[in-house]
């Protein structure tokens, strides 16, 4: 008798990632979750419970994928926050399904805040922050908390398809709003 196949978590992780990042985490169903692992729904159940488990688990790999996303992020701004507002604004209109995972949808006590995911383990916003201050911004912490509700809105204009500036445009944007805020 030939040896059963067995499906992973981790190729359940996959295949749950691949069609959150094509259609969003509400569209996975068992079944078509089982279709993407080429698996029955058996093994999926006996690896997750219910549904929460799985959405951590892809939340996890989609927070690691938004970090390598930054990381790889050209970055060629001596203006702080612009780099970090275009690689944010840019990772929502390339991947909105994965945008509104990680920074619009409500998650559990579990789940790492939007600051904390935008840092990363880079200290991504802390460099930005620390950047500002060098250049006399008297209070670059609260400088980084205006332009962050300005990027995180165009963030998700781009989700909703309302923010179609391009890159020359967002930097501009970004700049001359780094620049009415630092004065203010």
């Amino acid at each position: 008798m030939s040896r059963k196949a067995t499906i992973t978590q981790k190729e359940i992780i996959n295949a749950a990632f691949k069609i959150t990042k094509k259609e969003g985490f509400e569209q996975i169903t068992s079944r078509k979750l089982a279709a993407a692992a080429g698996c029955s729904t058996q093994p999926i159940f006996r690896i997750y419970e219910n549904m929460d488990g799985l959405k951590k688990d892809v939340y996890d790999k989609a927070a690691a994928y938004y970090e390598d996303y930054y990381n790889e992020f050209n970055k060629s701004h001596d203006i702080p926050f612009v780099d970090l507002g275009l690689a944010y604004i840019g990772f929502a209109q390339k991947y909105p399904h994965l945008f509104r995972l990680l920074f619009i949808t409500q998650q559990d006590g579990d789940s790492r805040s939007m600051y904390d995911l935008v840092n990363g383990s880079n200290e991504n916003v802390v460099k930005e922050v620390n950047k500002a201050a060098a250049k006399g911004v008297p209070n670059a912490q609260q400088l980084f908390m205006q332009m962050w509700v300005f990027i995180h809105g165009a963030g998700c204009m781009a989700v909703t398809g309302d923010y179609d500036l391009d890159e020359v445009s967002s930097v501009a944007l970004l700049e001359s709003a780094y620049k009415a805020f630092s004065m203010g």
